[in-house]
């Protein structure tokens, strides 16, 4: 499948966790805790007209991943769980849902909160 946007997770519980929310084809790719500048780019290269969307956790470990993330791709998107949650594996589906939505993506309607 063709794809014009990535999401970079940490780990493949968080992969797991995003893939059925969307309702769109979407290409997500797991860190699995090996994370440096030359990693990165070589993970993404062949992603390199994709818009990228880094989700980490809120924990130390995430804060440096979206660190030097950023440094490499200042142009990529960044998308955040709640402080409480600690990481994206632990969020509740329905708040990943809205935070896909809200970054543009097609999220299956099942998972959304409700507005009320």
């Amino acid at each position: 499948m063709v794809t014009d946007q990535v999401i970079i997770v940490e780990g493949r519980q968080d992969k797991l966790k995003l893939q059925p929310i969307l309702d769109e084809y979407v290409e997500i790719i797991c860190t699995n805790g090996t994370f440096s500048r030359n990693r990165i780019e070589q993970m993404l290269e062949p992603f390199e007209c994709c818009e990228f969307y880094a989700f980490f956790d809120e924990d130390e470990m995430g804060k440096k991943h979206r660190k030097l993330f950023n440094s490499v791709y200042p142009e990529s998107n960044h998308l955040y769980t709640r402080s409480v949650y600690g990481g994206v594996e632990q969020t509740p589906r329905k708040h990943l849902a809205r935070v896909l939505q809200d970054a543009g993506f097609a999220v299956k309607r099942g998972f959304l909160l409700s507005k009320g």
